[in-house]
């Protein structure tokens, strides 16, 4: 098991450390004194981003499901066809600079969408201020990924009006947050710390089971491996997976399955829990569960996410990487 000394060694730029804040951002967004947006005459809503910025969108995507309000999470340069003067079209960019994301909000512009914008600054600020499109403007913390809380409180206290989330389930998600810090951060370096215990066991490609409700959860476990810890890996909706990803097991192979469950996943749901746990005993398929915190549906996304992003950062260490520096993606921006 990883020390402080290593994480301090190898976590160069201190990433932990912004993670150890997450509940305190979190509960200093919701008590600053934002200015709501009321949104009236809308009929869908488009969140587009790329990376850690999309992933916001996928937790509204998960939270809305069970509402009237119809949801399109756009990952690239493109809106849907159906998008008009009556969708409202939130663009998340923490860097300001992300060239899909700048796309979509000048194309939005151009149809008569309903527009509002977030970023640290850059590019998306200079579009949207010369072209007086709303714009809130909220700071970058160590990085993109890091400073998802600051991002998805930020949102949710300015679209309140149309993101339908009490005062009492953000407040709990937060107390949520504090809970789970006193067992997943770096001061808490032990063998009872879940996030470090996974990390610990993960030696192949983890293969990220989940259930519906919990897809966002999961989209970012696998985008935080492959970030922070440099790590391929992958996802599979497990009632889908039923139906064809379980027939790659019959073979020898280096993944590894981590299945993502809720305290209350839908009944057929567990029954196919069960039914696949069953199939890897019987096989001596070695897999770990990690189980969602009891509460509303925003505390069980991000306490998981808390979970499964500190699990990327220790993995990281452990395989003695910087989880900071993500060269390739630098890469490919420098080319387009």
């Amino acid at each position: 098991m990883i020390d402080s000394e290593e994480l301090s060694k190898f976590d160069q730029n201190g990433m932990h450390l912004a993670y150890n804040r997450w509940p305190e951002i979190s509960k200093n967004v919701v008590e600053s004194d934002i200015i709501p947006i009321d949104y009236t005459d809308i009929n869908n809503i488009i969140f587009v981003g790329m990376g850690g910025s999309g992933a916001i969108g996928d937790i509204f995507a998960s939270i809305l499901s069970k509402t009237n309000v119809h949801v399109t999470v756009v990952k690239g340069y493109l809106l849907p066809k159906t998008s008009d003067k009556n969708s409202l079209v939130v663009t998340t960019s923490v860097s300001g600079n992300t060239t899909e994301t700048l796309s979509a909000l000048k194309k939005a512009k151009e149809i008569g969408c309903k527009v509002i914008a977030f970023s640290s600054g850059g590019k998306m600020e200079e579009y949207c201020l010369k072209n007086k499109i709303e714009y809130r403007k909220i700071e970058q913390i160590h990085s993109p990924r890091a400073s998802f809380t600051i991002y998805l409180y930020s949102i949710i206290k300015i679209l309140n009006s149309i993101i339908p989330i009490s005062k009492e389930d953000i407040k709990e998600s937060i107390e949520q947050l504090e809970n789970t810090k006193k067992n997943i951060s770096s001061n808490n370096l032990n063998s009872n710390n879940i996030s470090s215990n996974l990390a610990e066991w993960i030696e192949g490609i983890p293969v990220i089971y989940y259930p519906f409700g919990l897809q966002s959860s999961a989209i970012r476990f696998k985008n935080s491996l492959q970030e922070n810890s440099k790590k391929h890996a992958m996802v599979e909706d497990v009632v889908e997976s039923c139906h064809n990803g379980i027939v790659s097991w019959e073979k020898s192979s280096p993944m590894q399955p981590i299945l993502l469950q809720g305290k209350d996943d839908y009944i057929k749901t567990k029954e196919r829990y069960k039914i696949i746990k069953e199939f890897f005993h019987q096989n001596e398929i070695e897999y770990r569960e990690i189980f969602s915190i009891k509460g509303n549906i925003l505390s069980k996304i991000i306490n998981l996410i808390y979970v499964l992003d500190y699990t990327s950062i220790y993995l990281a260490v452990k395989i003695k990487v910087d989880p900071s520096p993500v060269k390739s993606i630098d890469f490919i921006k420098s080319k387009l």
